[in-house]
């Protein structure tokens, strides 16, 4: 896996149901170098403080491979890194070989996987399109939040060295899946309950469709 690019937002005023919010979905290509601190990216819009940033999502990773599914859902936007709201684009990326809790260097940080990003209506706004949120879901490639163990700057070019695999955890690609499914995994439950690069409120609130 290699960055392909550095991406961060301004604040962005949109209309949702006739009131104004605030949001930093709308992120560009920075062209140098962004700091990963431990609760967010460094000069990167977090409004939504409840959602958004914090320890298990500091900072989020979206596979430059499918860019080109996206593309060619919704070709008339003006595409370019940074579109579905990532702060690192990433080549090779794949959510069904990256596991929740892998920790890997990554430029002058330490990061681990923490949890794939479920889309809200930010994105629908976003693409103009509100039917995007079931069509991510769908797709079931996420992308992921990750937490900053070491912060430190990365950029372009930078690529993931593997410092620890995960034992006994899910892909990202089956934890999404586990998330939206009518019928949930058990056994998949019972893999995350005790893993914490998860929060605690997350595997509780799945750790109830085991009763």
């Amino acid at each position: 896996m290699k960055i392909t690019a550095t991406n961060i937002a301004k604040p962005t005023t949109i209309i949702w149901n006739g009131k104004e919010v605030v949001t930093g979905i709308y992120k560009t290509p920075t062209n140098q170098p962004i700091f990963l601190g431990t609760t967010d990216v460094e000069g990167d819009e977090v409004t939504d403080r409840k959602h958004h940033g914090g320890e298990f999502k500091a900072c989020y990773l979206f596979s430059e491979d499918h860019y080109e599914y996206w593309k060619n859902l919704y070709p008339n936007l003006d595409w370019n890194y940074g579109m579905l709201g990532e702060n690192l684009t990433v080549s090779g990326l794949n959510e069904k070989e990256i596991h929740i809790g892998d920790i890997y260097k990554l430029g002058g940080a330490l990061i681990q996987i923490t949890q794939p990003r479920e889309p809200c209506f930010k994105l629908g706004v976003k693409f103009g399109n509100q039917n995007i949120l079931k069509q991510f879901i769908n797709h079931g490639f996420p992308g992921t939040y990750i937490r900053v163990l070491e912060s430190g700057s990365v950029k372009a070019g930078d690529t993931f060295e593997l410092i620890d695999k995960a034992k006994n955890s899910l892909t990202t690609h089956q934890f999404f899946n586990l998330l939206y499914s009518k019928e949930k995994n058990k056994a998949h439950i019972e893999c995350i309950l005790t893993n914490d690069a998860l929060p605690k409120q997350k595997r509780d609130k799945l750790k109830q469709f085991l009763k």
